[in-house]
């Protein structure tokens, strides 16, 4: 708690007194008060009690230990792709995916004063998303650990040449300026969250329901097991909405892929596609179905 800046850090302490007192209702997150997961909570669960947590680590324990019900997570940006580190976080967490929320993202360049800027602070996915704006004029993009943090920060540090991205109400809470809006390079800028809770959904639950099963699975290291693994998804109809590859360990000798697909365990085709990628997999793990928010294909 005490790495943010002063200007977060009471309404940081504000925010955690009130999940403490009703955990039932939390939500934690990753950043400070005003973040984009912030926005994404309470448009997720507008009765929620929003949890600040410095890291994502700190958001996912919160949930482990019961200071919070679930955890709302970035995952992935239709502009500047995959979340850092979520892909090993999710994993490891013991948590399963309960839902997803998709959450419309607008940046706007904020400081104290009104410029010349020399370097605007932002998390590595704001500054990504605005790299043209910022290129355009001159600005350094300088990574820190969450947008409304760099905000605070801006407003803590007090320097007539530093700037935030971060969205627009982090101006209100910490007392900057907006010097304009809509900073990001494409106006359909989206991310995707998850959330995650200590039990997983029972899909039997979930009938009627379109629904979405997210996994990992580490294919035998033969040739052509990603092909023979994946076949079952296309033999059987089961939309693969999405695939992505990272390296397990240090000899990247093991790939490990996470994967989305439409449909749940349950419907008599998946479960065939499913054990089909068993067969070929000497690891499958499976990290939650939960109701798809936004319509695939």
């Amino acid at each position: 708690m005490h790495s943010y800046p002063a200007p977060a850090l009471a309404r940081v302490q504000e925010m955690a007194a009130a999940a403490a007192a009703d955990p039932a209702r939390a939500i934690s997150f990753q950043g400070a008060p005003g973040a984009n997961s912030h926005r994404a909570a309470m448009e997720y669960a507008p009765d929620c009690l929003p949890l600040p947590c410095f890291s994502f680590e700190d958001a996912l324990e919160a949930v482990k230990d019961g200071r919070a019900a679930r955890a709302i997570i970035p995952i992935e940006n239709s502009q500047h792709g995959r979340v850092a580190d979520i892909h090993f976080l999710l994993p490891e967490s013991g948590l399963s995916i309960v839902g997803e929320h998709f959450l419309s993202i607008h940046h706007a360049l904020m400081a104290k004063g009104d410029g010349p800027f020399t370097a605007a602070y932002s998390h590595p996915q704001a500054l990504g998303q605005s790299r043209f704006f910022l290129r355009e004029r001159g600005i350094v993009p300088m990574a820190y650990a969450d947008t409304a943090g760099a905000a605070a920060f801006v407003a803590e540090m007090d320097d007539p040449k530093a700037c935030a991205i971060a969205p627009r109400i982090a101006a209100e809470l910490y007392g900057l300026k907006v010097i304009a809006d809509n900073v990001e390079d494409a106006a359909d800028n989206t991310t995707r969250f998850v959330v995650l809770a200590k039990e997983p959904l029972d899909p039997a639950t979930l009938r009627g329901v379109t629904t979405m099963t997210t996994f990992v699975f580490e294919v035998k290291n033969i040739p052509a097991a990603l092909y023979k693994a994946l076949g079952g998804f296309a033999t059987n109809g089961v939309n693969m909405t999405k695939l992505e590859s990272y390296q397990k360990g240090a000899s990247f000798a093991a790939t490990t892929f996470y994967a989305d697909i439409v449909g749940a365990p349950g419907d008599p085709a998946v479960d065939r596609a499913l054990e089909e990628l068993a067969f070929h997999c000497k690891e499958l793990r499976m990290l939650g179905t939960y109701p798809q928010e936004l319509a695939r294909g």
